[in-house]
């Protein structure tokens, strides 16, 4: 399994600190979003050439790790 922290960085001097895709100011959130708008990954390659599948999957690897660690707080 790839560590996606070789992929996806943090920066508060680029796109004010969300995790972008390393060497660009391609933010996790963007991707996520294309995706959820019905956007493939082969579309999102060809819209964004300079991307490769193992940046897309370390996209996916952060967001999943994310989510795992999220805390859940019980509303009473």
């Amino acid at each position: 399994m790839m560590d996606y922290k070789n992929f996806i960085v943090r920066n508060p001097e680029i796109m004010m600190g969300k995790p972008t895709i390393k060497g660009t100011r391609i933010t996790v959130e963007l991707i996520m979003r294309k995706l959820a708008g019905g956007y493939s990954v082969d579309e999102l390659l060809e819209s964004y050439p300079f991307l490769n599948l193992q940046q897309i999957n370390a996209v996916f690897q952060f967001a999943a790790e994310l989510i795992a660690n999220e805390e859940t707080i019980e509303v009473g």
